[in-house]
């Protein structure tokens, strides 16, 4: 963690500029600058994305049937979510506008396995250590170290939560990280007998060990209302997918939107025509985009997703304990809706809950084991395909020419969709616990904890459009430079 306070004046304003660089326990590379006054006021707070990687023009010109495989390399905390994805958009692309039940259940498993381990990993190695030693505690204890010495139980479950969903992509989707069992139209493997009970044997434990994760943060919530129910608080619509009957599906549905009263925006919208409701803004500062919805403009438009959205936007979870805890959660704020940032680590929650219920469920199921894994149809030229990842909203949008090689590639996956949402996030933070006040590094660590109670993978976030600032070097094998070219 490098935290460095830069001292030199901006010449317009007057004002100094600290710098959170990188922002830690988070995916990916980001920084946060604030500009303040001799007073400690803040006047401004930013957080940029300061990786590009461009995958959706590398992808141009590759045979459709590669892109599930190599989405996945955006991320390697959320591969499955990029190859479901893209797979799903090119399902339409060969045809099969409808799986073979097997095919359907081993994606859904793969998935909800995804849901449970990356839920998991952040709550407890991520996020944790702010939520038992509190954010401004020794920074030596405020890890995953000091959370295995202290509070070795939780520790212990948090491991092998996760380690239980990597085992279920290990099987379906070939190994552990960047798989291959999902491919346009189907998928290339099914589970065997021995496989399904090996995971049903531990099924009963890591139900049980998802009610205790629930349990942990609605006490936190319980106990100390006045900063869990506040910190990071604003209004903003939710959106996310929600299956025909208004139930929470982390697979597949339509999009539904709630304004920041309850009130429904839009439901039932087919993802095939997300490009008529959402806009992609740039902004200069950042690789990151801003999406809002089009018909309300950037200023009021934007919304955040993930499971703070997916919790409060279904009418329920079809599941009987996640069920449960989601009403509890909604009792909570009066029946309003949460506003606070750290309500997604509930949120989170009820869901890893609902993913381990869910995978509990299928493993029961005899198709997983079917011997028809591909479907296919009359082909066309282009698809849409969305999924709830962990982090929220994923769509990947693809367009194919008569070679069968991508013509076009549009991502826009769940962190960017949460961009404006972060950003106001640690605005409201700063203002709130730094302005005026002689920095610490404890009081800088709000602003991460603001961050992560997000979970970004701002790996997979970073995209732009049109012209952005990029230097090239050009070094020789003495470390000379050559050449070097600037542009913005």
């Amino acid at each position: 963690m490098n935290r460095t306070l830069e001292t030199a004046d901006v010449p317009a304003a007057g004002l100094r500029r600290v710098a959170i660089d990188p922002v830690s326990r988070v995916e990916g590379h980001g920084k946060v600058t604030l500009l303040l006054d001799d007073d400690n006021q803040v006047h401004q707070v930013r957080l940029h994305i300061v990786e590009f990687r461009g995958f959706e023009r590398f992808i141009q010109g590759r045979p459709y049937w590669e892109v599930p495989v190599m989405v996945q390399r955006l991320c390697g905390i959320c591969p499955v979510s990029h190859h479901l994805a893209a797979s799903k958009a090119l399902d339409l692309v060969v045809g099969a506008t409808a799986l073979t039940p097997t095919a359907e259940k081993m994606r859904r498993l793969m998935h909800y396995g995804q849901m449970l381990q990356s839920h998991a990993l952040h709550f407890f190695h991520l996020s944790s250590p702010d939520l038992l030693f509190g954010f401004d505690s020794e920074v030596s204890q405020r890890n995953i170290v000091g959370v295995a010495a202290k509070y070795p139980a939780i520790a212990k479950q948090g491991i092998l939560l996760r380690k239980f969903g990597q085992e279920i992509i290990r099987l379906t989707a070939g190994k552990r990280v960047h798989g291959t069992g999902s491919v346009p139209g189907g998928v290339n493997r099914s589970l065997s007998g021995a496989e399904r009970l090996e995971l049903l044997r531990d099924t009963d434990q890591m139900v049980t060990w998802c009610r205790d994760a629930v349990q942990i943060i609605r006490e936190l919530h319980e106990q100390n209302p006045a900063l869990y129910d506040q910190f990071g608080r604003f209004r903003s619509s939710f959106m996310g997918l929600v299956a025909p009957n208004g139930a929470l599906d982390f697979y597949h549905g339509a999009l539904r939107a709630k304004d920041a009263d309850g009130q429904i925006l839009f439901d039932q919208f087919d993802y095939q025509g997300y490009n008529t409701l959402i806009t992609e803004e740039v902004k200069s500062w950042s690789y990151m985009k801003f999406p809002y919805l089009t018909a309300l403009g950037p200023d009021q438009g934007w919304y955040r997703v993930g499971p703070l959205a997916r919790v409060q936007t279904c009418d329920f979870i079809p599941t009987p304990l996640a069920e449960q805890e989601r009403r509890t959660f909604c009792a909570y704020n009066g029946g309003t809706l949460m506003h606070a940032s750290l309500g997604y680590h509930w949120a989170r929650m009820i869901e890893m809950l609902f993913a381990a219920e869910t995978v509990q469920a299928l493993l029961h199921d005899d198709d997983l084991e079917g011997s028809e894994l591909m479907a296919s149809g009359p082909r066309q030229r282009e698809g849409v395909g969305v999924i709830e990842a962990p982090r929220g909203t994923l769509i990947h949008h693809y367009q194919v020419d008569d070679n069968d090689l991508v013509s076009m590639a549009n991502l826009i996956v769940s962190t960017t969709h949460n961009n404006q949402a972060m950003n106001t996030a640690v605005r409201e933070v700063a203002r709130t616990y730094l302005s005026g006040r002689e920095l610490t590094e404890g009081l800088l660590n709000h602003i991460e904890v603001a961050i992560r109670a997000y979970d970004p993978c701002l790996s997979c976030a970073t995209h732009a459009l049109g012209k952005m600032p990029l230097e090239v070097l050009l070094i020789d094998a003495d470390g000379t430079e050559v050449d070097r070219k600037v542009r913005g």
